[in-house]
């Protein structure tokens, strides 16, 4: 896989309306939350745009402590004004702001390089760590599921190292 030079973007707080599931990376129920989520997609008011927002908020020690079982939370929603009206079937999420760094992927959803490359090389070799808040994708009018042509964004949440000079 080629390096993808991420931009390093500060996101404000956002709202997300949509449905979640508790999975693990071996048991991936991601088509699932999806097929039950879309048929909500067009009672949703206020949205801030047409993307779908895939988000996964993991346990603090999920990167440390890697393993293809644990779980996680994982979302299917869209980025809304305010949280006024849920459709029933529907929760809210608050993404709290904060620095991301943003990868433009192109390629199909089914390829996990990606994600390798950004957590086994990128970030080991970047002036930041992982933050602790909600990682999501940005399924915009691109993006075509599994297609090899298809494009996201995907926002990983980041802070800067504590680089101490001596």
């Amino acid at each position: 896989m080629d390096a993808i030079a991420p931009s390093i973007k500060i996101l404000s707080e956002t709202i997300i309306i949509g449905r979640r599931i508790k999975m693990s990376l071996s048991d991936d129920n991601t088509h699932l939350l999806w097929q039950s989520f879309m048929p909500f997609v067009n009672d949703i008011e206020g949205r801030t745009n047409t993307d779908l927002i895939s988000m996964q908020c993991y346990p603090a020690s999920y990167f440390t402590e890697f393993n293809p079982s644990n779980t996680f939370e994982k979302w299917a929603g869209v980025s809304v004004t305010s949280i006024l009206q849920i459709p029933d079937g529907l929760e809210s999420y608050i993404v709290p702001g904060g620095l991301y760094a943003v990868f433009h992927y192109k390629g199909s959803s089914m390829d996990k390089r990606v994600f390798h490359y950004i957590f086994t090389e990128w970030l080991p070799g970047s002036l930041f760590v992982l933050d602790d808040r909600p990682h999501f994708e940005v399924l915009g009018e691109k993006y075509k599921n599994n297609h090899p042509d298809s494009e996201e964004d995907i926002w990983i949440p980041v802070k800067e190292k504590n680089v101490s000079i001596k």
